[in-house]
């Protein structure tokens, strides 16, 4: 079915984003339970969310050159089979290298979702990008929200086997369908000067970048490795809430209640940090977003531990102030490179998580093992996402008149108003 209406497509990438949410975000949940039936290290459990967190992202770039060339709908349909595939077996395996293999697996079908949302999304909105990104992402990190409750109440009744088994089935047959209706937009939506250069080489903001050409600019690479510092945090307190949990003594049901509150700061957290960047520049929105969960992840570890109330809201703090990765950074890309290859190219960034993840997920557990406390991997954690702040502060803006342009389109009859004015002024400099 055709349905070429941009709010449509966004909706239906929401909900296959929301389909692919409990394959991180619930992780944390299946921990201890694991670690007590099958008697296996932390560390080695861990080490199976690093890897689905790794290869997905590290595919991506190829998975989003295919997706732009050849539509979402085939791929989301490979992606539902991956994922129903690899969770639902998850507790029926004995060893970890086929536990790895499995969660690699559902990983890939969710790269596929992911790389392929962020792109449509590009794709689909010119104007309000901040806010689309914001939309769709949350569908990812508050999406497991809804089934967090469930899921809790599977382990707790049924088992963790029946909790994978059930949630992947269902899971995957909402992909299957949901598969069908998406496509690209006909025409390009954002209508960018391809043969626009300045001094000589191509204009951020002004030009479709290809990846090649993305890979030959200093901002991208600014954008990778803040990309890695901010993500850190995180997914270091998504792999390991639960743990931290037990060893801080807080109890099964304000780690529930935390887990809940998280996911849904967390999809907040991408559409409010989305929308206040269409309306203020984009990189001094994440400059503030990223200083703030520094300070997040300090509370967590100074406070958090005293009480499991406490727990919970200096963590929704955290992901209040984390999430806005995921919808700032495929934003900026868009901004900056344009929206024609933004799947390959969002694909090459996002690899970035990737990275974050050896850092926030087996690595974090190793030095728990190795220190019996989470101290240094909060410190480091904040160390990084202040750094993340600061190569935000220092990017610029690309294409200040399509900025300008786009928030005007946006705006109240005030801000059109000085955008008028500051354009006039501008033509007669």
């Amino acid at each position: 079915m055709r349905i070429h209406n941009r709010w449509f497509q966004l909706s239906a990438a929401v909900i296959a984003m929301v389909m692919i949410a409990n394959l991180q975000y619930s992780w944390t949940l299946f921990v201890e339970p694991l670690r007590q039936s099958t008697g296996w290290k932390l560390s080695g459990i861990q080490w199976a969310f690093t890897l689905f967190v790794v290869f997905p992202t590290m595919l991506q770039p190829l998975q989003g050159w295919l997706i732009d060339r050849m539509g979402p709908r085939l791929f989301f349909s490979i992606a539902g089979v991956l994922c129903g595939i690899g969770w639902s077996t998850l507790g029926y395996v004995s060893t970890l290298p086929r536990f790895y293999a499995l969660y690699v697996l559902a990983g890939i079908g969710a790269g596929l979702v992911y790389g392929g949302a962020m792109g449509m999304t590009l794709k689909w909105f010119s104007t309000r990008r901040g806010l689309a990104c914001g939309i769709v992402s949350a569908g990812f990190g508050g999406g497991t929200a809804l089934f967090i409750p469930l899921i809790a109440y599977l382990i707790r009744e049924l088992g963790y086997r029946s909790a994978f088994l059930s949630t992947g089935v269902f899971q995957a047959l909402v992909l299957l369908i949901i598969a069908q209706f998406l496509r690209h937009p006909p025409v390009e939506a954002v209508p960018i000067e391809t043969g626009s250069t300045l001094a000589g080489r191509k204009s951020l903001g002004r030009h479709h970048f290809t990846t090649g050409e993305m890979l030959r600019t200093p901002q991208f690479y600014v954008l990778y490795l803040a990309f890695v510092a901010m993500t850190t945090g995180g997914l270091l307190v998504t792999a390991n809430v639960g743990p931290m949990a037990h060893t801080w003594g807080i109890g099964p049901a304000a780690l529930a209640l935390a887990t809940s509150l998280n996911a849904l700061a967390n999809g907040a957290s991408r559409m409010l940090w989305g929308w206040v960047s269409d309306r203020i520049r984009r990189e001094l929105t994440a400059g503030v977003a990223f200083a703030l969960h520094a300070a997040s992840l300090l509370l967590v570890l100074t406070v958090g531990r005293w009480s499991g109330a406490l727990f919970a809201i200096t963590l929704t703090l955290a992901f209040l102030t984390w999430g806005e990765v995921f919808s700032l950074f495929p934003a900026i890309l868009g901004d900056y490179f344009g929206a024609r290859h933004a799947t390959s190219n969002y694909g090459v960034l996002y690899s970035a998580k990737g990275v974050a993840a050896i850092i926030g997920g087996g690595l974090a557990a190793l030095l728990y093992e190795q220190f019996g406390s989470w101290s240094a991997c909060f410190y480091g954690s904040a160390a990084l996402a202040l750094l993340a702040s600061v190569l935000a502060f220092g990017l610029r803006p690309a294409a200040a008149a399509q900025g300008a342009e786009a928030r005007y389109r946006a705006g109240t009859p005030l801000t059109r108003a000085i955008s008028i004015t500051q354009g006039l002024a501008a033509r007669g400099r």
